[in-house]
Parts: structure tokens; C-alpha cells; sequence
């Protein structure tokens, strides 16, 4: 006789349902007759209206925009999460419509925006779209979810807002700080029409730069700095003679002169210092085993399974540059100079147990552990030898594309094959070429030229030793570095389309500002770098500067150049390494239009985001 005990609630998850169907036929049997009632009244119901009808949601999370981050709701007098399990776009509109805009881009799962604290208020929310609260779709109920901060959703709203919508809690920052190795310091720079620029240091305090760090949400300023000491910012300067009384809500908001060029210069740039809270971040993290406090074996202090806390070391698989900024910064040592894979030559502890892997950081984040990880350690390479490491530096690099270039010197070209045996040997061409029937006939090219800017305050320089370097024959020349840029053509919502060219090139000093020297040059073996205040050229016209279309269709796409993508050189900002461009290509003819940096990735781009005018030339309604 078969006896059943059962205390249901939504909690349940249809795993255990399919889990009885993969059993015996009287699992079988009865996982139907139960599941058919319970199933059915669980998941079709609402969620309940909030007992004090007061819900509130808000963007958090960094780094972010402002229209993009992890949900958070307000509901019975806490703010907390909403889990990724079963979210779609769908369930983001409605939420973009809560916070007031007009619709979604895309959505986010797995803590993007790093983990939220509290309560997890919903899970398994699923939304139609045309919902007008977040209470009408279907879900577990309020405060019901099996999840971890691990799983918190995020989306990315469309920047623009619903009509006479107001929320205290969408704050529009129009001031950001770039360049400094700690939280709450930079360089200044302002929005204005949608286009990023810096403000000059004239007559620039303590009372200015305070009404920066209050509008950033840190509090007071601690020095106001001039001079660019935060390194050189590009593009225009919008401000000078900034006076504030330190009361202003915004920078915008205080007396300053309208910049013209003759006014101030990029090596006048003003950045600030704002004083930061003590979190004591650095007494959970430590380096040993190095030469100098600035680098060694990294090792973490956390609490085991029985509860105590112990000295661990972090997994090396997949270990960048990107993580090793973190290190730094949460021991309070500036920028990274080397995030090391292996730290066998630093075997100085008997910390010997991984106690983290899987490390992925965006590179902002405050603390290491706050980056995405494994929740069980997984560790390929065994051995505290295979461990992470790092080097941290006072200063680092920083590389910037100029994208108006780009948009200004796109073109079509048809090049001959006899004239494409050096590109084929460096993988300069799409797969189909090795079919072609050389050398005869040609390849369709889409080319341009591009200039990389080193705007940080250390020199841009191969992570390899001119050892390690490889002469390439067929161009006379060695290049330093595997992977530099990447070149890809993708489709509107972020599928590649064309072989992304893996370009390797060799560094130098094509040009420099006034009163900076060029060191690095490629003729004759010569060192490989790109110089603080110097730019390495990369004409239309040399080989492997294109992307091979021969085999895309016409239509309307999006070009994108990644700098530095596996992020093997450190440096002092990576979300300024992409750029990208609207592309229509008409089977002859191609235009790019609104060439911009930003991070990587096209999710946020599509069709609802275009002006009128590149509608118009792509055809579309």
C-alpha cells in the first residue's frame, strides 16, 4: 500500500515534478493526479497587492548607467531583489515602466550589477508586457523564492521617459569621474547632449569639487586637483571657471564660463578626491610572498564550512588584468600593473587550499568577492603554483579609440587575391578564403582607418619581452602581442556576422601631443609601446585595417572595435576599449553612422534606439 505525507506550498520546484516522472510508474501516476491541481492554482496565481500599497523600485548596482541596473523593490518597508529565474523581456518592460521609461533593451541575469542585500521579494515572475504593475503577472508571491543574491535580474531601460513621470529614486547623474585607482576619485567630466567632456582647472576648490563628490553620492571632496593629475580626458571640455558656493545640487548648476579652444587644453583637466567612508576592505585580502608590498601571491580571508575564517588562495584559471584591478584597489595600492595566472616563484606561505575560483570582475567592483565567482570552487589547475597574483602599480595606461575617425574614413574595396597572401597567413580573412580559387578573384573588404590614444599616466606596453615576440615575414616586422584589436561586424541585436579579425599588430609612436617625445618605433627590432600623450596611427590602407564582408548579406548592422579585449595589458579603465557604429551596407555601398565608446557588448542597441535620419537610410519604418 502506497502512504503519502505532503506539506505543499510554491516553493516546489517543477524539477521535482519531472524528477517523479522519471521514476516508477506509481511515481508516474501520482506526480499527474498532483501535480495536475497543484501546478495550475501555484503558478496562475498574481502577486499580492503590498499590505501598505506602497511599492517602490529603484536602479542599483555598479558600474551603471542610469537607466540600466539590478532591480530593486521596495515592498512592507524593505528594499530587496527580484530573482532571474524565468525572466524574459517581458518581465523588464514592465519594470522599465515602473521606473518610468518608456521600454526595455534587454535584461540580466546572474547578479550583473553585482549581489543586492535583503530580502529576494520575488521569483519565477512572469509578465505578458502590458501589464501596469509588476502585481498583475504571475509569480511565486511576495518574499516566496528560493534564490541567492547570485541570481539577482537587472535590465537596461531605453533612455527615454514616459511623459510626466517623476521618481525621487531615478537619480540622472550628469557628472562621472574616469581614470582614478580608488573609489570616489577621478577626472572630472560632465554630460551635455549626450556626449561626454572634461572641465578645465581654472579657479577649481574644494567647494566645486565638493558638489561633485555629493552629486556622485560620496559626501565632501577631499583635495580638488589640477593639472590633469588623473590623467588627460579627450573630446571637448564643456566647462571653466567653475565657482560654486558648495550648496548646488549639480556642477551645471554653478557659475562657469562656456570653454572655447583657445581657453584651456586637455593637460588642464580638474579631477577631485572625495572622502570616502573607511570600509576596512583591505583586512580580507593580503599579497605574500613578493618582492615589494606592491605584488605577490593573492589570498583571501574567508569563512570555511565549519564557520571559522581562514587564509585561502584564489583560483588562477582565466585570472585578467580586469581582476587584478580589483585586488588593488580593495588594498588600497592604485592600479594594476600584471594579474598573474601562475605564482610558483612566490611560494612563501603555507596557505596551500583555493577557497575561490571562477573569478570574472567587471573591473569597478569594491571588493573581490563582490566580482562573479563559482559557488563551489573548481579549480582545472591543482596546486597553490597555478594560484592567482597580481602587481600594483601607482599609475596605469589608459587606450581610447578615436571613433569620429572611423565613421569619417569607411569604405568598399574589392582587392585582387594575389594581392591578399600576406593577410591569409595572418589570418587577416573570413574561413570561406581558404576555398577561394587563388589567385584569382577577389575579397570584399570594408576598411578605415583608426588612431589609439594612450590618455593614462604609464606607457601602454606589451605584457611579452621582445623574446617572446614573433616576426611575421611576409610584413618585416614583429608583433608583441597575439590579440590587440578586435574587428566584428554584428547583426542590430548583437549576433556576429563577419570572422571578427583577430589583429595583431606591432606598437609604436605614430604621433605625439606638443612637448611629449615619441620612444617607441618597430623598424629595426625596436621597442613596443604607445607613449603617455602619443597615438599609434592605423591607416585604411594597410593590410589586415578591414573587416572581410565577401559573404555578408546586405542589410543594416553594427560595427564594433574592441581594444585590448583579453584585457592582457593592464589598464587604468577598460569601458572606454569599444567602440561602436550603425552600418547599412547595400550590397555596394556602405555608411556608418553614430560612431560612440562605450563598453562591450550590443545588447543595448536596436532598431527603437535609432534617430529618424539613419531610419530613414536603413528603410526602416
Amino acid at each position: 500500500m502506497y502512504t503519502l505525507s505532503f506539506s505543499f506550498s510554491c516553493s516546489l520546484h517543477l524539477s521535482h515534478f519531472q524528477a517523479m516522472l522519471r521514476g516508477g510508474l506509481w511515481d508516474m501516476v501520482i506526480a499527474m493526479v498532483l501535480f495536475g491541481i497543484w501546478l495550475p492554482s501555484c503558478f496562475s496565481q498574481t502577486t499580492s497587492p503590498s499590505q501598505d500599497g506602497k511599492i517602490k523600485f529603484r536602479l542599483a548596482g555598479y558600474p551603471r548607467k542610469h537607466n540600466e541596473g539590478r532591480v530593486e523593490v521596495f515592498y512592507n518597508g524593505e528594499w530587496g531583489t527580484i530573482c532571474d529565474d524565468d525572466f524574459t523581456l517581458a518581465n523588464a518592460h514592465v519594470l522599465c515602466h515602473h521606473l518610468g521609461f518608456v521600454e526595455a533593451l534587454s535584461w540580466s541575469h546572474s547578479a550583473k550589477y553585482g549581489p543586492g542585500t535583503g530580502k529576494i521579494w520575488l521569483d519565477n515572475v512572469m509578465c505578458g508586457g502590458s501589464e501596469n504593475s509588476i502585481e498583475k503577472c504571475v509569480s511565486r508571491g511576495w518574499g516566496n523564492s528560493d534564490c541567492t543574491h547570485q541570481e539577482d535580474a537587472g535590465v537596461v531601460c531605453k533612455d527615454e521617459r514616459l511623459p510626466g513621470f517623476a521618481d525621487s529614486n531615478i537619480i540622472e547623474s550628469q557628472v562621472r569621474l574616469k581614470g582614478g585607482a580608488k573609489t570616489g576619485e577621478g577626472r572630472v567630466e560632465v554630460l551635455k547632449e549626450s556626449e561626454w567632456g572634461t572641465v578645465c582647472d581654472d579657479h577649481w576648490n574644494l567647494q566645486s569639487a565638493s558638489v561633485v563628490c555629493r552629486e556622485l553620492g560620496f559626501g565632501t571632496a577631499k583635495e580638488a586637483l589640477t593639472g590633469a593629475q588623473m590623467g588627460q580626458g579627450m573630446g571637448p571640455i564643456y566647462m571653466n571657471e567653475v565657482q560654486c558656493r558648495g550648496d548646488e545640487k549639480s556642477l551645471w548648476d554653478c557659475p562657469h564660463k562656456n570653454i572655447t579652444a583657445k581657453d584651456c587644453k586637455h593637460m588642464e583637466d580638474a579631477s577631485v578626491i572625495c572622502n570616502i567612508p573607511y570600509m576596512g576592505f583591505e583586512k580580507s585580502i593580503r599579497l605574500t610572498g613578493g618582492r615589494t608590498r606592491l605584488e605577490g601571491r593573492v589570498e583571501l580571508l574567508l569563512s570555511t564550512g565549519s564557520g571559522v575564517r581562514d587564509w585561502g588562495l584564489v583560483c588562477g584559471d582565466g585570472w585578467t588584468s580586469r581582476e587584478a584591478m580589483v585586488v588593488c584597489r580593495q588594498l588600497g595600492l592604485g592600479h594594476a600593473s600584471s594579474g598573474l595566472r601562475e605564482t610558483w616563484y612566490w611560494d612563501s606561505s603555507n596557505v596551500t587550499e583555493m577557497v575561490l575560483s571562477g573569478v570574472k570582475c567587471k573591473g569597478d567592483e569594491m571588493t573581490l568577492t563582490d566580482c562573479q565567482h563559482h559557488s563551489v570552487v573548481s579549480c582545472k589547475r591543482a596546486g597553490a603554483q597555478f594560484s592567482a597574483g597580481v602587481i600594483c602599480s601607482d599609475t596605469a595606461s589608459d587606450l581610447v579609440l578615436n571613433a569620429p575617425l572611423v565613421e569619417q574614413t569607411v569604405y568598399i574595396e574589392d582587392r585582387p587575391l594575389h594581392l591578399l597572401y600576406c593577410a591569409a597567413e595572418e589570418n587577416c580573412l573570413a574561413k570561406s578564403a581558404a576555398q577561394a580559387n587563388w589567385p584569382y578573384g577577389h575579397r570584399r573588404l570594408l576598411r578605415f582607418s583608426s588612431v589609439i590614444h594612450n590618455i593614462g599616466k604609464a606607457d601602454f606596453r606589451p605584457r611579452l619581452g621582445r623574446h617572446s615576440w614573433v616576426w611575421h615575414e611576409c610584413h618585416r616586422h614583429y608583433h608583441s602581442m597575439d590579440i590587440f584589436t578586435y574587428y566584428d561586424l554584428l547583426s542590430l541585436n548583437g549576433t556576429k556576422v563577419a570572422d571578427g579579425h583577430k589583429a595583431s599588430f606591432c606598437l609604436e609612436d605614430t604621433e605625439c601631443h606638443e612637448g611629449v617625445s615619441k620612444q617607441y618605433e618597430c623598424a629595426n627590432f625596436g621597442e613596443q609601446g604607445i607613449t603617455v600623450g602619443c597615438w599609434d596611427l592605423y591607416r585604411h590602407d594597410i593590410d589586415c585595417q578591414w573587416i572581410d564582408i565577401t559573404d555578408v548579406k546586405p542589410g543594416n548592422y553594427i560595427l564594433q572595435v574592441i581594444i585590448n579585449p583579453n584585457f592582457e595589458v593592464a589598464e587604468s579603465d577598460f569601458t572606454n576599449n569599444a567602440m561602436r557604429c550603425y552600418c547599412k551596407y547595400d550590397g555596394n555601398r556602405v555608411w556608418l553612422h553614430k560612431c560612440h565608446l562605450g563598453e562591450t557588448g550590443c545588447c543595448s542597441l536596436g532598431p527603437s534606439d535609432l534617430p529618424g535620419s539613419i531610419k530613414h537610410l536603413m528603410g526602416m519604418k
